[in-house]
């Protein structure tokens, strides 16, 4: 599926440009017996709305059908990428360092928590830095936790809702 993500940013990554748009990613899953063709879009001022999905779902469509690049029926989701944004790429990474990030794992880890450590398997810090094998990400406490990217399930920047209140 990955080799299809790719062919297919590769294929509509200019006509997103051309369109006013930053292509943020693209995924192709199964669920349940559905197949998704999702593209997260952004924006420069950063405010997707319906009227911009619809338009680059009409600029991408027959491109998509002319590639036939997927077999199976699928359907096709083109969205913002929400405000927390999910970091599948080291490019997503890059542009995160020092922000913060929730890392879901599929076994849990132990972190510091105070003068114990704790099994976890969400871990909340900011993002440090990474490379090919790990992450790295800083706790309140100003330590340090390296965790093995084979072990993460998921990784997403993290919004303060509580700034809403206000």
């Amino acid at each position: 599926m990955a080799n299809i993500e790719e062919r297919v940013e590769t294929l509509i990554k200019d006509k997103v440009q051309e369109l006013g748009y930053n292509l943020y990613d693209v995924q192709y899953v199964k669920e349940g017996q559905n197949y998704y063709l999702r593209i997260f879009i952004e924006k420069p001022n950063g405010n997707i709305d319906l009227n911009d999905c619809e338009k680059v779902n009409d600029g991408i469509n027959d491109l998509l059908d002319k590639a036939d690049y997927i077999k199976e029926q699928y359907f096709l989701e083109v969205s913002s990428t929400g405000v927390e944004k999910v970091l599948r790429k080291d490019e997503h990474l890059k542009q995160n360092i020092d922000n913060e990030v929730q890392i879901n794992l599929f076994k849990p880890i132990e972190v510091p928590d105070g003068k114990s450590t704790k099994k976890c398997k969400e871990v909340i810090g900011v993002l440090n830095d990474f490379d090919s094998n790990e992450i790295t990400i800083m706790l309140e406490q100003d330590l340090l936790v390296k965790i093995d990217r084979k072990n993460i399930s998921l990784i997403k920047t993290v919004f303060d809702w509580d700034s809403l209140k206000d």
